[in-house]
């Protein structure tokens, strides 16, 4: 039951659409430009590095709001319900961010939240995220690149990180912490299916900052 509760708290926090209410503001509707994605690489193109900095600090802050509200909440239940409580939660700003159902569950990848909730995860992850990302961002101007490659290596990481007991699981067995954070960068993954292909074919246009 926790764990329904969890993801859909959540999924509220997803909803949180900070590229489509930023766009609105500045009458700009983000699902009608550039690429039609509700994310931050999206609101960069659109409407500058202002708007792709507030939308990417925005999609990080719900996923930092959301599992520092539930931890305070559930905190009485003992340190063993932790990583439970990050990943659950974390799934469900994924999917609230990614379909929310004000917009047809038409919203954006997910990459900024779950780069939050990887802060959230371990700091270990963290740099090396950054390394990855950056490195990768900032030699090819491909964003979607850098994005898919961080979530694949980010995997693999905490994979290792758990197996080898440098992430506590608490509650949770070795193969469903694993299983969760699989299941978010495969929710990301999916939604670069179409930034795969263009890469694939060489068609993938660099962004340009």
């Amino acid at each position: 039951m926790i764990r329904l509760l969890l993801i859909a708290v959540g999924y509220f926090f997803g909803c949180i659409q900070t590229s489509f209410f930023y766009g609105k503001r500045r009458g700009v509707d983000i699902r009608e430009h550039g690429s039609g994605n509700a994310g931050s690489t999206n609101a960069l193109r659109v409407m500058g590095k202002k708007a792709g900095v507030i939308v990417f600090i925005g999609d990080m802050g719900k996923m930092i709001l959301a599992v520092l509200l539930m931890l305070l909440v559930f905190k009485p239940r003992g340190p063993e319900f932790v990583l439970l409580i990050k990943l659950y939660t974390g799934l469900g700003v994924v999917l609230g961010h990614d379909f929310p159902f004000f917009m047809d569950f038409k919203g954006g990848k997910g990459v900024a939240s779950t780069a939050a909730l990887i802060l959230i995860l371990d700091w270990r992850m963290a740099v090396m995220g950054l390394i990855v990302f950056f490195g990768i961002a900032l030699t090819t101007r491909l964003v979607s690149l850098a994005s898919c490659v961080l979530l694949v290596s980010e995997l693999i990481l905490y994979t290792v990180l758990i197996l080898n007991g440098k992430i506590a699981c608490g509650v949770l067995a070795h193969w469903e912490a694993i299983l969760l954070f699989a299941v978010l960068v495969v929710l990301s993954l999916l939604r670069h299916v179409p930034n795969i292909v263009r890469l694939i074919r060489g068609e993938e246009k660099p962004l340009k900052i």
